[in-house]
């Protein structure tokens, strides 16, 4: 079984975060004027739509890849729904425009990639989260 780790700390004079996995970098805040936030980065819905759409553009190229073709222009805009109290995502859509150099159908690439997404099909199955405070 594999594991990935991500580290957050805060940024020194704000109340954002920034977040980090080996050399990457993102940051994490909340939108200006909200709870200190001052728009410095993405918010939890925004990270959630980018984790959906980046997983599945990844697996695309994986995809093409393997079938043996070429991906000329990609465009892949995800929309996610937010309701409640705690407010909580209640949907998630997501568009993909996808043109292959050979000029043929994605739709068989498509399907493949939406087969093996780990983000998507996570998120489908439904994880358990836990959340402890450190010692």
């Amino acid at each position: 079984m594999a594991s990935v780790t991500v580290e957050l700390r805060n940024v020194e004079g704000t109340q954002a975060a920034m977040g980090w996995a080996g050399g990457h970098t993102i940051i994490v805040d909340r939108p200006e004027g909200k709870a200190g936030g001052m728009g410095l980065g993405f918010n939890g819905a925004q990270m959630l739509a980018l984790a959906l759409g980046g997983c599945f553009c990844n697996d695309l190229r994986y995809v093409a890849q393997e079938m043996g073709v070429a991906i000329r222009s990609l465009a892949v805009s995800v929309t996610v729904e937010l309701a409640g109290q705690p407010l909580l995502t209640t949907e998630a859509a997501m568009a993909v425009a996808c043109e292959l150099e050979d000029g043929t159908d994605p739709a068989a690439l498509i399907e493949r990639a939406k087969a093996s997404c780990m983000v998507s099909n996570s998120l489908r199955k439904g994880i358990p989260v836990t959340i402890a405070a450190a010692s």
